[in-house]
């Protein structure tokens, strides 16, 4: 039943690492702190993780009360990604939130880590890989944003703007590439 997979929970890791872009929030968890003095990285990694096993559970049913199905979901979070990946790519923003007022559970947990490309995401990996692999990838990409929202003072210094920037470039590509598969997985599931 319970069937784990090393190389599901690796593709998924990376996914998941790619659509949260802890590494290329660095600027943006700097500029908080800068603003409210301390970031609590333990609430918002627990509350990140809280609620994106919460949505892998929840959001199918959801999706099911409101008559969607998950490949249409997926087909449509395809598209999310695919945006995110320009944006990655490009250096430009198609989607932009309001600046938050301080570095609590809310801009931090939701929607900076666990946000609507995140929710996405996770209902169109579960269309395609096992659940146990899943909440794996989400429990190892909660304890990386841990220590990235840790030492993310470290990391900013260490990388520099140039390396940073190449850093949310190699993954916009991996995004890219992941949006293609998942389109092409389930599109044909539309037609049918």
């Amino acid at each position: 039943m319970l069937e784990i997979d090393f190389k599901e929970i690796i593709t998924v890791s990376m996914v998941l690492f790619a659509v949260i872009d802890i590494v290329g929030s660095i600027p943006i968890i700097v500029n908080l702190r800068a603003k409210v003095g301390h970031i609590e990285s333990e609430k918002a990694s627990i509350v990140a993780g809280a609620i994106m096993i919460v949505f892998l559970f929840v959001g199918e049913g959801l999706l099911n009360l409101i008559g969607i199905d998950v490949h249409s979901f997926a087909v449509a979070g395809s598209f999310v990604l695919f945006f995110l990946a320009l944006e990655m790519i490009l250096g430009i923003r198609i989607y932009r939130d309001e600046e938050p007022g301080s570095a609590s559970i809310v801009p931090l947990a939701f929607p900076l880590i666990a946000g609507a490309g995140t929710m996405t995401t996770l209902l169109s990996l579960r269309s395609q890989f096992h659940t146990i692999n899943i909440i794996t990838a989400i429990v190892l990409n909660i304890i990386l944003v841990y220590i990235v929202l840790k030492s993310s003072k470290k990391i900013e210094n260490l990388l520099g703007e140039n390396g940073l920037g190449v850093v949310r470039k190699t993954f916009g590509v991996i995004l890219l590439a992941i949006a293609v598969k998942l389109f092409a997985a389930n599109v044909k599931g539309l037609f049918v």
